[in-house]
């Protein structure tokens, strides 16, 4: 997720246990250039901007996302932040997934890539503060989607209330068996307009760390499938995304 929301926060699963990987279904597709942008409260107070760029390339989707501090939250807290990952548009498997932040005074840099031939996660981050490396491979199955591609891979799934999703994704060095709870079909106002959405909850098949937050995740009912609105539940206060517009450049 981006730097104003948190990550899932799910407990690892073993390379047996990690659930079926469906393909992408046809009836939504991955589009070939979307670009869309929102703005990011903190509580009631303007927080920053956050985006999303998806561009095919070749038979892959380059999915790019990035999240900046404004006003006096970047004041007390500024915020850089951008990522990046590749999936194939037909299988939904992740290749690789690179972050760079700047949060604060802390400065982070990684490269996930997947490699099905040997099944493994090759995970490389570089703290730029301390100069510290961390170099881990871990086991994968045959598919697994990544922290910002899953979003875009969920898009692609029919999303029938009350009929949940299961999917492995991978991230710092573990797998984790997700679940998406498809709860609801709602209205939600936006500054790029009014939607009608469906909206969903990821969790962990095998449970959730206590006390860290709740994320929903609200997305166009139509074909495309936007994620309009993102919203993150937490101790310290609520994060809210809105979606501000959406350019096919």
């Amino acid at each position: 997720m981006l730097a104003f929301l948190p990550g899932l926060y799910l407990l690892p699963t073993s390379h047996a246990q990690a659930p079926a990987f469906p393909p992408p279904s046809q009836m939504f597709p991955v589009p070939t250039s979307e670009s869309l942008t929102y703005a990011v409260d903190w509580r009631v107070f303007p927080a920053g901007t956050a985006s999303f760029h998806l561009k095919a390339e070749g038979p892959n989707e380059h999915v790019t996302a990035t999240a900046a501090s404004i006003g006096t939250v970047n004041l007390l807290f500024p915020v850089a932040d951008r990522y990046d990952s590749v999936f194939d548009r037909h299988t939904g498997c992740s290749f690789e997934y690179r972050k760079q932040i700047q949060e604060g005074r802390r400065r982070l840099t990684g490269l996930m890539q997947l490699d099905y031939t040997h099944h493994l996660q090759k995970l490389n981050e570089k703290n730029l503060v301390t100069g510290t490396s961390k170099q881990q491979n871990s086991p994968i199955p045959g598919c697994v989607t990544d922290v910002l591609s899953g979003i875009f891979y969920v898009a692609t799934q029919p999303l029938q209330v009350g009929h949940d999703m299961h999917f492995p994704l991978a991230d710092g060095g573990h797998v984790v068996a997700v679940t998406m709870k498809v709860e609801a079909r709602e209205s939600v106002v936006t500054p790029a307009g009014t939607f009608a959405t469906i909206r969903v909850q990821p969790t962990a098949d095998v449970g959730v760390v206590k006390n860290r937050g709740t994320i929903l995740i609200w997305y166009s009912d139509d074909i495309r499938h936007i994620p309009v609105q993102v919203r993150a539940h937490l101790f310290w206060g609520t994060v809210t995304m809105r979606l501000t517009s959406v350019s096919n450049k």
